[in-house]
């Protein structure tokens, strides 16, 4: 058994190729470039979209290798559950959707191997402080009070159940929550651009408004004087 090499790189999902970073690292180790890169976008693909952490171990006499997945960071693994592109820039004030308590679980169980924590409802919770940072709402509740029923043991028996997805009545309230918080965001977004154009203009009003009239005299001067002509002598 030859020494083995690591290479470690943060790819797309299911799109990894044989350009930098992957190509260039393993390119002098004479490994099949080809095959792994293949067997990387294999085990990535439920991750499209997503950028994934990728270890690739190779033996330098023998040329096999092995792979290992990482996981994405739980923002994104929580935002691709709810289909949004990026999370709130005010958590505390704007929400940008909502979550099953079903689906934390899901991204918990994910998430498991990664993070700091010795049992599924330790994890829950980082997921849940996840969802608090992006402003998202869990089964149309902020996520600090989520917490707070989770220490008082009211999610004990869900979490135990390892239960992934919401019953059909439930998603459908929070698809219905998600469209009205939609609307909201946009609304926001709107009047944020409205009053950002109005505030611009002003600017640029005051800004025209300082700069002198090069046809009127200066503040405090004194008007030139136009000189007399000498009347012609008679």
């Amino acid at each position: 058994m030859g020494k083995k090499q690591i290479v470690d790189a943060l790819v797309e999902g299911g799109k990894a190729s044989a350009g930098p970073p992957l190509g260039s690292s393993l390119g002098p180790m004479k490994v099949n470039i080809g095959q792994v890169v293949s067997q990387i976008n294999d085990k990535t693909k439920d991750f499209k979209g997503m950028k994934v952490p990728v270890k690739v171990i190779v033996d330098t006499e023998t040329k096999e290798f092995t792979i290992t997945i990482g996981t994405p960071p739980a923002s994104q693994l929580i935002m691709k559950e709810i289909n949004i592109e990026k999370g709130s820039g005010e958590p505390h004030v704007n929400k940008a959707g909502v979550i099953s308590f079903e689906q934390v679980i899901k991204v918990a169980r994910m998430k498991s191997s990664s993070l700091l924590v010795n049992n599924l409802k330790s994890a829950v919770k980082t997921i849940v402080g996840s969802c608090q940072s992006a402003g998202i709402l869990i089964d149309g509740k902020d996520a600090k009070d989520i917490l707070k029923e989770i220490d008082e043991g009211l999610y004990n028996d869900l979490i135990k159940s390892e239960k992934t997805e919401p019953d059909a009545e439930k998603k459908k309230q929070l698809e219905t929550l998600a469209k009205e918080l939609d609307i909201k965001k946009k609304q926001v977004e709107k009047q944020k651009a409205e009053a950002k154009a109005v505030k611009e203009a002003e600017t640029a009003a005051k800004a025209t408004s300082a700069v002198p009239d090069a046809t009127k005299p200066a503040t405090g001067a004194t008007p030139a004087v136009a000189p007399k002509k000498e009347s012609a002598k008679k």
